[in-house]
């Protein structure tokens, strides 16, 4: 398992879905939130929703995704973490495009740095272990 304690701010961010269900609107219809968090601070760099119609987010929103993070801390990570079961092959791409290393983990590994936003998202939105 990886804990925050293992990083220093800005050294490594996290891309994840902050949702388990798709959240549906009126206006967009059924979306997906896709989270970029530090690793180190659990702070929330950027998120953005997607169309839950799409199996992942587009190249174009990976790459705004990213450059809002960058934006936020003016510089890249070394690292960004992916959860395996995620569909994210253009956050991968873009992460690597940028220089920034890419490492595929399983989501439990990363749940003590995540779980507490996904957590919080899920009681404010609802989804599975709702309460």
């Amino acid at each position: 398992m990886l804990h925050p304690s293992q990083f220093k701010v800005g050294e490594a961010w996290i891309a994840f879905k902050l949702n388990d269900q798709p959240i549906q609107t009126v206006k967009d219809g059924d979306i997906d939130f896709l989270a970029l968090m530090d690793a180190a601070s659990c702070f929330i760099l950027a998120s953005m929703p997607f169309a839950a119609t799409q199996s992942e987010p587009t190249p174009l929103e990976a790459k705004r995704l990213l450059k809002e993070g960058q934006v936020h801390k003016k510089r890249w990570p070394t690292t960004l973490f992916v959860p395996s079961e995620l569909a994210a092959q253009a956050v991968v791409v873009e992460a690597e495009r940028l220089g920034i290393g890419v490492v595929r983990v399983a989501e439990a590994q990363l749940s003590p740095i995540i779980g507490e936003a996904q957590e919080g998202f899920r009681a404010r939105f609802g989804g599975r272990g709702a309460h």
